[in-house]
């Protein structure tokens, strides 16, 4: 590099001299005319390709003062609509200043954006090599605006990643990265970032450039932008550009909050207080939301995580009024999505539901599914069900066989969870050739699959009596369904503890208790005629894989199960209980138990071991006197 610039100086010296005796007006303007002929000329010297801080002066004079020449080469590339026009404009290389080739090239590419056909064939075309090589000798002279374009054309055009010339403008990027504005740090990294990676310096400083001039950045599209496109690459310059949103935020429009939230949900980064800041700004202030624009914040929400009251109503109540636009696709994202927030609006929901019965003949099956699997999520059953279920058992019954396996259980469950399932179905999916594939995987998949496996055996074996078979082999998934027993909650702790001191002996209870249904439950008691404990070991207990005990009850006893519901298994907002769990109380009453329900809401509010043991106690009466009421 030391010889490169010594050998330059040497040249401007030399030509420095032999320009002195130029007639000139005497003093600075002379001066003025002899740098600019010497940089001229050295700028399109072959040898000359280190940036010295002189070339911002060319570029001044030449935008203070352009050439008529030059002018018309500028419009004539401008208004080229055909690479030929271009390219013909080589044959008279002394009207082509040391900027225009690279113009020539940026707008090849714009001409060529869309036809990967005539790309190949132009970098095999000799002019095209010696646009490029015309551009390697002048690109030191080249301006930044305009190199950073260059660069991004040079890569549209899909030049090899070993191209000399390319190479050369990625090396004269790179020495200029200190010089270039932070809009232009910002044009390369969006338009170019993913063409960098056969060269990881030139990313690298990019990125770095990009983290320490943060603060630099003073408009939102920027800072989105940057965080779209770069902020996944470095984890630093995505922390900054967070706290730049943050700053920003409040002069961001409807579709800078939509690209923010994106964004976040794409990178699966939860920032909660920019999650916040842009839900804030979403409740306050009366944006126009298109359609696109809600389904992307549903999605996002959703995918996040994020929970905030008052931006799902207004996105559920913004939605309704365009479901009637939507498509199949659109109604299954937005039904997926507002699944995810367990967030259930029954209008909102409702209108989907009679958008597809409306729309049958449009709606596809992987569609369908989606819609499905929401409604069954939400335990969410639409007024006009026998439509509805109606037109699934029509265009699902005959594919369902077709399905992905794994689709097809998740189908199945869903319409367990909606008392919708009919034989057939059960048939399909209990069969051993496709539970076989995914029992004993250690997917976390696979292994949520093999649960609905279960629930939909335990709906087969309680709520349709008229079921022949196959089921789930018990033998199978017991040791399993013990091995999937998490940590103990501290609603599960207290509630184990607070019973063993109403038993008063370990003999009359049972906790973690795994039924051969596939529900494990927090604890089983007995209860004779007179509300007293019974032991539990000395009885038979059908629902236990294998069945234990051999004594039948004594007339009148009736058993107890206590099932905890903790806050993530009711709807947002709601004490309704998802699918899943309502599927799971349905079962453990149809096996024969009195469930005895202790949701969070109510347990919270016991301060001391006494309330908490009267509350059991009143919770196990009303059970037994709900019983004998029927």
């Amino acid at each position: 590099m030391a010889a490169r610039l010594v050998k330059r100086c040497a040249c401007l010296l030399r030509e420095a001299t032999l320009l002195a005796p130029v007639v000139a007006p005497v003093g600075r303007l002379r001066l003025a005319s002899v740098a600019h002929r010497t940089l001229t000329f050295s700028a399109i010297c072959p040898s000359s390709h280190f940036p010295g801080p002189l070339s911002g002066l060319v570029e001044k004079e030449q935008l203070s003062a352009p050439c008529p020449e030059h002018q018309e080469v500028e419009r004539l590339i401008e208004k080229a609509t055909q690479p030929e026009e271009l390219l013909e404009l080589l044959s008279d290389s002394r009207c082509l200043q040391e900027n225009h080739a690279a113009l020539m090239l940026i707008q090849l590419s714009r001409l060529l954006s869309d036809k990967p056909e005539d790309r190949a064939l132009l970098v095999q075309d000799a002019r095209f090599q010696q646009l490029l090589h015309l551009v390697d000798s002048q690109i030191s002279a080249v301006w930044h605006g305009t190199l950073v374009k260059l660069l991004r054309s040079l890569y549209a055009l899909a030049l090899p990643a070993a191209c000399r010339e390319l190479r050369s403008v990625e090396q004269e990027v790179r020495w200029r990265l200190r010089r270039l504005k932070y809009r232009q740090l910002a044009f390369l990294a969006e338009s170019s970032a993913t063409h960098m990676r056969e060269s990881p310096e030139l990313l690298a400083e990019l990125l770095l450039h990009l983290e320490r001039r943060w603060t630099e950045i003073d408009d939102g599209r920027t800072a989105v932008a940057l965080m779209a496109k770069t902020g996944h690459l470095s984890e630093p310059l995505m922390n900054r550009l967070e706290d730049k949103c943050l700053e920003l935020v409040e002069r961001f429009g409807p579709d800078e909050l939509r690209k923010v939230l994106v964004t976040l949900a794409a990178q699966n980064r939860r920032s909660v207080p920019l999650l916040r800041a842009v839900s804030y700004h979403l409740v306050q202030k009366p944006f126009p939301l298109t359609k696109g624009m809600l389904l992307d914040l549903a999605y996002a929400y959703g995918k996040l995580g994020f929970h905030q009251t008052q931006v799902l109503q207004r996105l559920a109540a913004d939605l309704l009024p365009h479901v009637p636009s939507l498509t199949s696709g659109e109604v299954a994202r937005g039904a997926k999505s507002f699944a995810l927030l367990k967030w259930l609006s029954p209008p909102l929901f409702e209108a989907l539901a009679q958008h597809v019965v409306d729309r049958a003949h449009t709606v596809t099956v992987p569609h369908l599914c989606n819609v499905l699997l929401a409604f069954a999520h939400l335990n969410f059953r639409p007024e006009r069900e026998d439509k509805f279920f109606g037109l699934v058992h029509e265009k699902l019954g005959p594919k369902l066989r077709s399905l992905h396996p794994a689709l097809q259980v998740d189908v199945v469950w869903a319409l367990c969870v909606l008392q919708q399932v009919q034989g057939e179905a059960l048939r399909a999916v209990l069969c051993p050739e496709l539970h076989a594939r995914f029992l004993g995987s250690e997917s976390p998949k696979d292994q949520s699959t093999f649960q609905k496996l279960l629930h939909i055996s335990a709906t087969a074996q309680l709520e349709h009596p008229e079921y022949t078979g196959p089921l789930l082999p018990a033998s199978d998934w017991a040791p399993w369904l013990l091995a999937c027993d998490g940590k103990a909650t501290p609603l599960q702790k207290e509630l184990r503890d607070t019973l063993r001191g109403l038993l008063g002996s370990p003999s009359r209870g049972s906790f973690a208790v795994a039924t051969q249904y596939g529900w494990v439950l927090d604890a089983e008691v007995l209860l004779d005629t007179d509300g007293q404990f019974l032991p539990l070991r000395d009885f038979v207990a059908p629902h236990l894989t294998p069945p234990s005990g051999t004594q039948p009850l004594p007339p009148g006893a009736k058993r107890l199960a206590f099932l905890r519901w903790e806050f993530p298994n009711f709807s947002s907002r709601s004490r309704d209980l998802l699918g899943r769990f309502a599927l799971a109380r349905r079962h453990v009453q149809a096996a024969g138990f009195l469930v005895v329900d202790v949701p969070y809401y109510e347990w919270l509010e016991l301060k001391s071991e006494w309330q908490k043991g009267a509350y059991l106690k009143d919770k196990m009466r009303k059970a037994v006197a709900e019983e004998l009421a029927k």
